[in-house]
């Protein structure tokens, strides 16, 4: 199947499957539902597909970073605290041989001095951040166009 036919992976780290009741000052409103919603919206008006998973565990994340190899186009992933600590993701980024864009729903680099540092970076095209929600649906445009562009 070509990488074009293949569903874009939106991962979420661990406390994502909190959003809109965790720390909405700093995370907002919307649900986790909510953003499934409209990623799907915007895949769909792209004419891409995608999965999307959610984990507070880091062996799951890793596990489906792995399959992704095989199953998915690419992936956009918001490992939210397991950004700045976990090397077993960058290296099953790195390993699946995907583009990626990293996603914050929150701007890193105006919080805590140890938010500053990302992994999930060395592994990364880009990284949208400070821009909620809507990070995710730049990713899906980035990647559409970047899939688009591929040789066959």
């Amino acid at each position: 199947m070509a990488a074009q036919n293949k569903p874009v992976l939106v991962l979420n780290g661990p406390n994502l499957n909190m959003l809109g009741k965790r720390q909405p000052e700093i995370y907002g409103r919307e649900t986790l539902a909510d953003v499934e919603a409209a990623c799907r919206a915007e895949a769909a008006r792209l004419g891409l597909g995608v999965d999307f998973f959610q984990s507070n565990h880091e062996g799951a994340l890793v596990d489906r970073i792995q399959q992704a190899r095989d199953a998915n186009s690419a992936i956009i992933i918001n490992a939210g605290a397991y950004t700045h600590t976990s090397v077993a993701i960058l290296d099953a980024l790195n390993a699946a041989e995907l583009p990626v864009i990293e996603v914050h729903l929150s701007n890193i680099h105006r919080r805590e001095p140890f938010r500053h540092h990302s992994y999930v970076s060395q592994a990364a095209l880009g990284m949208i951040a400070g821009l909620g929600s809507q990070g995710y649906l730049f990713a899906l445009q980035a990647l559409a166009r970047r899939l688009a562009d591929a040789p066959q």
